[in-house]
Order: C-alpha cells, then sequence, then structure tokens
C-alpha cells in the first residue's frame, strides 16, 4: 500500500499525479523511473523483441480491430501480469500503487490495469485520437512512461495533447520522451498524437480501468 512506501521521493510523486490529474487532467512527472530501472525495462524490451512477440499495433477493438500504418505505425507487445519478468513486475507494483493512490484521493474507483510494450519505428505516427472506445468506455485514464535514453528535442516524437478550453478553444501541449518521464491524462476526455520521430521511440503504455481486465492481446 502506498501508506507503507519508504521512499518519500516516490510518495511526492504519487501526489503530483493526483493532483494534477485533479487540477488540470493531465500530469508529468520526471524521473518517475530511475535510470537503472529504465535500463532495465529495455533489456526486457529488447529480449521480447528477439522472441519475435511485438505486433503490429491495431486501431479499435474486437471486432472492430484494423491495422492502418498511416494512422498508426507503433508495435506492441502486451504484458501478461503473471509472466512478467523482474524489471516489468517493479514497473506494475509501482503503477498498482499508483492506483490505490489515486482512489484514494481522487475517488475515480479503479480497479484494474493494462500495459504494453511500444515501438516506434523512425517515421512513424499515431494521429489524433481518444483512448477510449465507443464500444468499450472502461479505460478511464492513460498512461505512458517513456524509455528514450539520451533523447533530444531534435528527435522529435513528442507526445502532443489537445486540452479542452471553456472558449470551446484547444490548448496544445507537446510533452518530449524522455527517459523516466510519466505522462498521464483522462482517456475519456483529452484528445492526443504522437508525432514523427527521427529514432526509436520506446515506452510502456497503458490504461488503468473502472473494471477487471480482460485483454486481448490484439
Amino acid at each position: 500500500m502506498f501508506d507503507e512506501l519508504e521512499d518519500e521521493k516516490l510518495l511526492q510523486k504519487f501526489e503530483q499525479i493526483a493532483d494534477r490529474l485533479s487540477e488540470k487532467g493531465y500530469a508529468i512527472v520526471d524521473n518517475f523511473l530511475e535510470a537503472e530501472e529504465v535500463h532495465n525495462l529495455l533489456d526486457v524490451l529488447s529480449h521480447h523483441q528477439e522472441q519475435g512477440t511485438f505486433k503490429k499495433a491495431g486501431i479499435g477493438s474486437a471486432d472492430q480491430f484494423t491495422v492502418d500504418k498511416e494512422v498508426r505505425g507503433d508495435f506492441i507487445r502486451w504484458i501478461e501480469p503473471s509472466e512478467a519478468l523482474p524489471p516489468t513486475q517493479v514497473f506494475l507494483d509501482r503503477m498498482d500503487e499508483v492506483m490505490r493512490y489515486i482512489n484514494r484521493t481522487c475517488f475515480l474507483g479503479l480497479k484494474d490495469y493494462e500495459f504494453h510494450f511500444t515501438v516506434y519505428p523512425p517515421g512513424t505516427v499515431y494521429k489524433r485520437h481518444i483512448d477510449q472506445f465507443k464500444e468499450n468506455d472502461h479505460r478511464r485514464l492513460s498512461f505512458i512512461c517513456y524509455l528514450n535514453e539520451d533523447w533530444k528535442p531534435e528527435h522529435g516524437g513528442n507526445l502532443r495533447l489537445y486540452l479542452p478550453q471553456a472558449n470551446g478553444t484547444e490548448e496544445e501541449i507537446d510533452i518530449l520522451p524522455i527517459a523516466g518521464r510519466l505522462a498521464c491524462f483522462r482517456a475519456d476526455l483529452i484528445p492526443h498524437e504522437v508525432l514523427v520521430a527521427t529514432r526509436h521511440r520506446y515506452s510502456l503504455t497503458g490504461w488503468m480501468l473502472d473494471q477487471l481486465n480482460e485483454l486481448t492481446f490484439l
């Protein structure tokens, strides 16, 4: 549980996530993962690549699933918690703590989460979209934790959020995908896109749900 955490800095990061989600609908937290944790997760990602378990990502769910590389160019590998390697399990345990803390402070009634490793090859994008499916509205919060060591602004690959304003306009927020940075936002309210990058772009991407997870592993 979050109140048993010994790392005060980590607890402060949980507080930052909850406060900014409540105030703005999104939160950006740097150093959510330490450099060693990023490196260990990259090793796991490379292992999965060597095993050939990444698949081309698509759009939609269930019988509405389609693949369109012009809209979405990433490759993904879903995480099955019962089979997670140790560095991945450390990450999942931390996200479980985040979920419990958010439930204690924001009262969202979150019950589960789903995550996958994500790889965007150079030149690929994910055009503007909302993460919550029309036919399945249980995704409440989107989370992206970046694994890109030595990432520079000229590499591109920003996450762009489109924040609705009271006057009917939108504010654009660009987030550089630097290693250890966590971005989270309301899955049902905030449109977003992934901009083109000049090098491979790595992350752990997922959602917190208001029902128990039933992964389809598309």
